[in-house]
């Protein structure tokens, strides 16, 4: 299901006070400050982005998948989508999404988990959450401060059992996702490097992630 989401006029690519092109594999950490939008793109279509967020004066509050997928009685994440933190507090609020399915549950690769899922032949390939762990690393912080995450893009199907599997994506080139902040927040990126399971088209490719002020 596309549920796209028309993105201000306002907003342009000459008018960004912040433009990053991530390399596939590749991990990305900036602050975005209160009332900005960031806007994450899907370059090539069928990527996972897996995202985290801290509030940016204490990392101590960070995002919470529990809470948010409570606060708003749905498995996945969306337009009219409130980010919510540990503290129950609002970090971020989903203004557009070209996509309309993003995933928080199913967390991020590791090298454990691909030797269990893959066979011990992955084990030391490269995965999410070694660049997670790096990113966070230049804040301070260690592997302790890593919690689940979400995966923007990735199509996680849900069973009515609650069983769950990752499938082949549904974002185009050129998809997205806006967020206005409602705090001073770190957003981390790991640009997944996943190729054993569809999340990426078993082809990690790059990302741009864009930042504007606030309008008016």
């Amino acid at each position: 299901m596309r549920n796209f989401i028309q993105t201000s006029d306002a907003r342009t690519l000459d008018n960004a006070v912040q433009d990053h092109f991530i390399p596939a594999e590749a991990p990305w950490s900036g602050i975005v400050r209160k009332g900005q939008t960031i806007r994450i793109e899907d370059s090539y279509g069928q990527q996972a982005i897996d995202t985290l967020f801290y509030r940016a004066d204490d990392f101590s509050e960070r995002y919470s998948n529990q809470d948010t997928m409570r606060a708003q009685g749905a498995a996945y994440v969306g337009v009219g989508t409130r980010v919510i933190s540990s503290e129950g507090n609002v970090m971020l609020r989903m203004t557009a999404d070209s996509c309309g399915r993003h995933d928080t549950s199913a967390g991020a690769c590791s090298c454990e988990s691909n030797t269990v899922r893959f066979g011990h032949a992955t084990k030391y390939l490269h995965a999410c959450r070694d660049n997670f762990l790096l990113e966070v690393s230049k804040h301070g912080m260690s592997k302790r401060d890593i919690v689940p995450n979400i995966n923007f893009f990735m199509n996680v199907p849900i069973k009515p059992n609650g069983e769950m599997t990752i499938v082949d994506g549904i974002s185009a080139p050129g998809d997205y996702v806006e967020m206005v902040a409602d705090m001073d927040v770190l957003c981390v990126i790991s640009n997944c490097p996943q190729i054993n399971n569809p999340c990426n088209g078993f082809d990690p490719t790059p990302i741009r992630v864009l930042i504007w002020n606030a309008e008016g």
